[in-house]
């Protein structure tokens, strides 16, 4: 057994604090700052109530100090979560910040501004009138997904009552994508033919995911929808489509607004959004549309008596903060059809940068497409006049998402080098990228993934490539991370490394002494 399954370490730091400031209490879990002998400040419990309080300065530098020991966001790869917003928005929502969104009678303006956000939403993704579509501002796409397959399963109860038909045997079923498929290339993607096995008169809905978190593909909603027309055709059952528009609702209507998916199609009843994600703003913000008030049942519509006034809410939560909806229209006004795009296209430009190289090494395989033709594009005429490598419309639709593993020469030649080695020696680094294990009939296939965001700019992704390859051909040499490890104080790798920097041999030798003067 590991000698560190024997220590305690609260324990050990207890008995080795100096005699007289050792804290005795029941729980033993003290946190003792170094400011205390500017602030004037005692040790505080960690998992109770102080009995007395410390000043806001004090406290803030306190706290100030431990959450440094989090990663950067900026370099959390992992994350489709936005980090930044323009000094502007940071003040706009300081100033609100006190705002409960749900008090409409006493900020009228912020619900004006919540309307807004609604309809240039429904607007943007062609709801039949944008006026008369409705929706709502949610803390995330996790409730607007459950708002979504509410509003689909109490259509459904009512239509069942209507035929005099029971709810309840055998219950209703919704439909969705697997995680996993046989084949690895669509083990995040929807199969509308397959999904098909399992529709019948109980499916209250299908849900079709614009952009998978594993991959960024785009599940095909005109495909899914046909294929639910010509089974009500044949049975005169209507299964109603949701598109999770999580990520790709912000992506798809400015990267490729070709591309079918949204209330164009008549099958679509309700999308749902994250604002956090690409819509830009900082977290809490989440949105749900639905194509009219046709679509959402009368008794998921709350009418609230609150102070003083009659107020209407049909979302999950009560009290919730205003300023995330006021970011998300900041950003309306602030950047434009035009401005969303720009970033949008730079994203995938990215993407596919890191993409090719990635391939480009030998040592990765990319399972994301956003960086490969679309069909027909390499064929006939467009062949012969040259392939556009700037027109995103030349490329699979996707999410600026790449994800990736070992190639198989790689593994061949490398059996000992574990994937998820390089998970955390990059951690070491400073970059956060995940590593995933499949769903069941693939859990023995890992992959890395790296979320393009609007901060992961050309000169990150050069530097985390290089950060990469040094990585890798590192482990190879010993199929070891110890001799990876030893290579972390290097100097990180990157196309700039050789402009005007030293190499081995060019000072002069060594005299015994690394001590430096600052």
């Amino acid at each position: 057994m590991a000698l560190s399954k024997h220590v305690n370490p609260d324990h050990l730091i207890q008995q080795a604090q100096d005699h007289k400031s050792r804290t005795h209490s029941s729980n033993a879990h003290h946190a003792t700052h170094p400011y205390g002998a500017r602030y004037g400040t005692a040790s505080i419990p960690k998992f109770r109530l102080p009995s007395t309080g410390t000043d806001a300065r004090s406290a803030y530098q306190l706290i100030h100090d431990e959450l440094t020991l989090d990663g950067n966001p900026g370099l959390n790869l992992a994350s489709f979560v936005h980090t930044w917003m323009p000094e502007e928005a940071d003040k706009l929502m300081m100033e609100n910040m006190s705002k409960n969104l749900i008090d409409q009678d006493e900020y009228p303006a912020t619900q004006d501004i919540h309307t807004r956000c609604v309809s240039i939403l429904a607007d943007l993704w062609h709801a039949p009138s944008s006026s008369q579509a409705i929706g709502t501002a949610t803390t995330g796409s996790s409730e607007a997904i459950q708002l979504g397959g509410l509003a689909m399963k109490r259509l459904w109860q009512e239509k069942r009552k209507a035929q005099g038909k029971s709810i309840h045997e055998p219950g209703p079923n919704i439909i969705m994508g697997a995680n996993a498929q046989v084949a690895l290339e669509k083990f995040a993607r929807l199969d509308p033919k397959k999904a098909m096995e399992y529709v019948d008169e109980n499916t209250i809905g299908v849900y079709v995911i614009l952009g998978s978190t594993y991959t960024g593909h785009y599940e095909p909603v005109k495909e899914m929808s046909d294929l639910l027309d010509e089974y009500e055709a044949r049975t005169g059952n209507s299964v109603p489509i949701h598109v999770d528009a999580a990520s790709g609702g912000f992506i798809a209507p400015f990267a490729t607004p070709k591309h079918l998916w949204d209330f164009k199609i008549p099958r679509v009843v309700s999308i749902n959004t994250s604002g956090h994600k690409f819509g830009l703003s900082y977290v809490g913000v989440g949105w749900v549309i639905w194509r009219s008030k046709a679509y959402l049942p009368k008794d998921l519509i709350f009418e609230l008596h609150y102070l003083g006034s009659v107020e209407y809410s049909f979302s999950l939560n009560f009290s919730r903060p205003a300023h995330p909806i006021i970011a998300q229209y900041f950003n309306f006004v602030h950047l434009g059809f035009e401005g969303y795009r720009a970033v949008a296209l730079d994203d995938l430009k990215n993407a596919r940068l890191l993409s090719r190289a990635l391939e480009k090494s030998g040592y990765f395989e990319v399972l994301s497409d956003v960086h490969r033709p679309a069909e027909g594009v390499l064929s006939g005429a467009k062949k012969a006049i040259g392939f556009d490598e700037e027109n995103v419309e030349n490329y699979i639709p996707g999410l600026p998402v790449v994800s990736f593993r070992f190639s198989d020469s790689y593994q061949a030649k490398n059996p000992h080098v574990q994937q998820k080695w390089v998970q955390t020696l990059l951690r070491a680094k400073g970059w956060i990228v995940p590593s995933y294990e499949l769903a069941p009939d693939l859990e023995k296939v890992e992959i890395l993934r790296v979320v393009i965001r609007e901060n992961v700019s050309a000169p990150l992704v050069d530097r985390l490539f290089g950060d990469l390859v040094e990585l890798v051909e590192s482990l190879a040499k010993a199929d070891t991370p110890l001799h990876a490890l030893s290579e972390l104080g290097q100097a990180h790798s990157s196309t700039e490394k050789a402009h005007g920097g030293l190499k081995k041999g060019d000072g002069s030798a060594s005299n015994g002494t690394y001590a430096k003067q600052c």
